[in-house]
């Protein structure tokens, strides 16, 4: 996570962490967006069961030939409908439970589609009834689904993403022409494999019925080509859809805009407040967008991602006002049908987002050094003492700076070198990292610099918590240099702490620290042992089992961190776009850039 190189994940809590503060969220604001959340909520359901209903009237042999059979009757088609209708309901059908994730999201556009679809399948079903005496059953549904989506068109406010409408319409017009167009030349290529000598117009019918999965006029010697040209035409229509309902359905990812009165509304509230939280000042990494409340005293900052709004730390300014910026946050969610998750805040943070409704998890613990009780004397620091020693023989020296000392010389050396020393690696870090390096704006931060013979060897930086903490942005060392460098870095600074004012200092978050220091326990269980397993076999990956080594090394106060979610089923989608804003992957560039194309 940022600054450690972790994920997510472990301990539910019952009902919020329980922390303590005069956090009061609005009853009335809570009972309407309750009211109107299970409005939709019965909305989306009635979609997905109108979703079932039309699948298994479609696929069931019976009700399928038996409605198949009184449409084309009653409309005078071809038997080649039959095997259409059928297609077109399946599509239908799955398109409707597609919708109602969208509409989940109270997404406008999927609204507005799904009355389309419903509409559609009500006037089918009661064509079917008149002719039938059968499908009354699911007209009563869809009619009712649809009655359901006109009576709650207020609740749909989501605007989706501008371009998204353009983008649909052209996959629309491009994936099916590429289609056609590639059937074509399949049948035209193999004349040999056609029975007798179909004209193109008979060819072009063919490649167009295939983009549907219906078979055409042309009659085939060879089965394969049969299935080749099915398979390869019915992939492009279906893909032509499924791609063309991503752009049209996708919440807006804008790009992130922190403005310079942002960043100084923000200084002025960590200036006054900023001491209650160590990620406060991350808010002002400039991938970020922010939110403050109605009042001005507190803020949100959070970054957009696969259509989650991702928050992190705790609100920054008057925890007294965060409920106002909470609303705000949420309410920016609702409008753009983000996901609002939140990554690392504290307990009393967890108990504000809790109380507005989200759900809560611990999934980490953050390592902070108190200045007066630190020492390196006893067994217990032996590890550190002996590594700061050895490197101490060795040469090294270490200085502690305010970032204000350094001139821009210096500054501009510290940014070659680290970046340097991460080669080709990806940036990582969001929640606790600042993704800048010994710049201007971050005056108050200190610089940990390790030489040797007069050439830097590992650096870290900190950002200010409050007027007396410190808390640790970033982790740098040359890959040459000997092992208990970072030792060394931070005990020197524990030993400087005082003549710079500082009282704390947070150090790397530890994800899943509880789950491995439990798995250890003598008489530990079968499951705290499984999972401890699991979390080290992962450690290959991710800096799980070896950030809390090294942060246990020093003996730190252990301070709980959350995680805020809607609900369960989010978590997939929220873990995608925590991977990708830490930089350990999410969702592949190529996929990414394929989409935009």
């Amino acid at each position: 996570m940022s600054r450690s190189d972790g994920l997510a994940g472990a301990t539910r809590t019952h009902g919020g962490p329980g922390g303590r503060g005069p956090v009061r969220p609005d009853p009335a604001a809570r009972r309407l967006r309750l009211t109107e959340a299970a409005a939709v909520r019965a909305v989306v359901w009635a979609a997905r069961v109108v979703a079932l209903v039309t699948v298994v009237a479609s696929v069931f042999p019976a009700p399928r030939r038996a409605i198949m059979a009184s449409l084309r009757a009653s409309l005078g088609l071809p038997p080649a409908v039959g095997l259409a209708g059928t297609v077109i309901s399946l599509v239908a059908a799955v398109g409707l439970w597609l919708l109602a994730a969208g509409l989940r999201r109270r997404k406008r556009r999927a609204w507005a589609l799904a009355i389309a679809v419903s509409a559609v399948l009500t006037v089918v079903n009661v064509l079917h009834g008149l002719s039938t005496g059968h499908g009354y059953v699911a007209a009563g549904l869809t009619l009712a689904l649809l009655v359901a989506l006109v009576a709650t068109r207020h609740r749909f406010v989501a605007r989706p993403d501008p371009g998204g409408l353009t983008r649909g319409a052209l996959v629309l017009v491009q994936l099916p022409v590429a289609g056609f167009v590639l059937v074509w030349v399949l049948l035209a290529l193999n004349p040999r494999r056609l029975d007798g000598a179909p004209p193109w117009w008979q060819l072009a019918g063919h490649a167009a019925l295939s983009l549907v999965g219906v078979s055409g006029p042309v009659q085939f010697r060879a089965g394969w080509l049969d299935d080749l040209t099915s398979a390869v035409g019915l992939s492009f229509g279906v893909a032509a859809v499924l791609v063309a309902g991503y752009h049209l359905l996708r919440s807006p990812e804008p790009e992130p805009q922190l403005s310079d009165d942002d960043q100084a509304r923000l200084r002025a509230l960590l200036d006054k407040q900023g001491g209650r939280d160590s990620l406060g000042y991350f808010a002002l990494r400039e991938d970020k967008t922010v939110v403050f409340s109605p009042t001005g005293k507190s803020a949100v900052s959070y970054r957009v991602l696969a259509g989650v709004a991702l928050a992190s730390g705790d609100p920054v300014g008057d925890h007294e006002a965060w409920p106002g910026a909470i609303e705000m946050f949420l309410g920016e969610c609702t409008s753009y049908g983000w996901v609002p998750a939140v990554l690392g805040c504290s307990e009393l943070g967890a108990t504000a987002w809790a109380r507005v409704g989200l759900d809560v998890l611990e999934f980490g613990d953050e390592a902070v050094l108190d200045v007066a009780g630190f020492t390196l004397e006893g067994r217990a620091m032996r590890g550190i003492r002996q590594a700061a020693a050895r490197l101490t023989r060795a040469g090294y020296t270490v200085r502690v700076r305010r970032l204000d000392e350094l001139d821009d010389d210096e500054r501009t050396a510290l940014r070659t070198h680290a970046s340097r020393w991460r080669g080709d690696a990806v940036e990582r870090g969001y929640s606790m990292a600042l993704s800048r390096v010994a710049d201007v704006r971050d005056p108050r931060g200190v610089l940990v610099v390790a030489e040797l013979d007069g050439r830097t060897r590992g650096l870290l930086q900190f950002v200010p918590w409050g007027s007396d903490g410190l808390s640790l942005d970033l982790m740098r060392r040359d890959p040459t240099s000997e092992n208990g460098l970072n030792e060394l870095m931070i005990a020197e600074l524990m030993a400087a702490a005082e003549g710079l004012g500082v009282r704390r200092v947070s150090l790397n978050f530890a994800v899943f620290r509880a789950a491995l220091e439990r798995g250890e326990r003598i008489g530990a269980g079968p499951i705290a042992r499984t999972w401890a397993k699991l979390l080290r076999l992962a450690s290959r990956w991710w800096q799980i089992d070896s950030l809390y080594r090294f942060n246990d090394k020093f003996r730190p106060r252990w301070v709980p961190r959350y995680v805020a979610f809607p609900a369960v089923r989010d978590l997939p989608r929220i873990l995608v776009a925590a991977l990708e804003a830490e930089g350990f992957g999410g969702r592949p560039p190529a996929v990414l850039r394929l989409l935009r194309r």
